[in-house]
């Protein structure tokens, strides 16, 4: 009985080992220059010794490295090894997939996944409405950054030192309006379009990030003006706000929880 206690308490301390040492890589979240000791006690419930150790366990298997005087933690090349591994196995259309789901089954209307490329945004996923009166584009749909709640969106988060003349060059686009509008769009969070591209029809679309905090695709929900009220579009928005941070987080942006 005392033995089996003992690998009880034994396998519950290397749990423990394991969460503090995934508490330290966390606390390295956002930071790019390094964290000291001092600097990682106020990030982590852990008492020096216990940092110490399980900083040198993790630097003898490559997960941080350190250097300067005084001595600098950051993260190591497994960690690099580990995200390359990552990155190469993502498909972004099949990490977006449940949250589309989820906007599609509540709203009932089309819902669509753009990613930026250059001035361009180019459809990698659609989920059809059912209903006999809806819009869609159809996968490989391509169309401006500038034009539509889905290009905008993305837009409004790469618009902080860009040549805005460049992406409407050719569009008949009220340059100080965009710019406005693109304002808007980072304070409220979310994108929307009437008549815009299609008559009759409304677009409300949100930012992704991935890891980097680097903008990498667009989520929307498009439907006729006749079933999307203002009250319905508010809705929508909040939805999709809701989604698409979850989303970012299943993309590992930093700062935010996957649920």
């Amino acid at each position: 009985m005392e033995a089996a206690l003992d690998v009880q308490d034994k396998s519950a301390e290397s749990v423990r080992a394991v969460d503090r040492a995934l508490d330290i890589l966390s606390a390295f979240r956002g930071v790019a220059g390094g964290l000291t000791v001092a600097e990682l006690l106020k990030r982590v419930d852990l008492s020096r010794p216990t940092l110490y150790r399980l900083l040198r366990t993790l630097e003898n298997k490559g997960f941080v490295a350190s250097s300067g005087d005084p001595q600098r933690f950051r993260l190591g090349p497994s960690v690099a090894q580990l995200a390359h591994s990552w990155n190469a196995g993502l498909n972004l259309a099949d990490v977006a997939a449940p949250a589309m789901r989820r906007v599609w089954e509540a709203t009932g209307e089309t819902v669509a996944l753009f990613v930026p490329e250059g001035l361009m945004r180019l459809c990698v996923a659609e989920m059809p409405s059912l209903e006999a009166l809806s819009f869609r584009r159809g996968v490989g749909y391509r169309e401006r950054l500038v034009r539509g709640a889905s290009g905008r969106s993305i837009l409004a988060q790469i618009e902080s030192g860009i040549d805005l003349e460049s992406y409407a060059a050719g569009v008949d686009v009220d340059l100080e309006k965009c710019r406005i509008e693109l304002a808007k769009i980072r304070k409220r969070g979310y994108a929307v379009s009437r008549n815009e591209l299609i008559e009759g029809a409304v677009a409300i679309a949100v930012p992704v990030f991935d890891g980097s905090n680097r903008v990498v695709a667009s989520l929307g929900v498009f439907g006729p003006s006749v079933r999307l009220s203002q009250a319905k579009v508010d809705a929508f928005g909040s939805l999709l706000v809701t989604e698409g941070a979850a989303l970012s987080a299943a993309l590992g942006q930093a700062g935010v929880v996957s649920v």
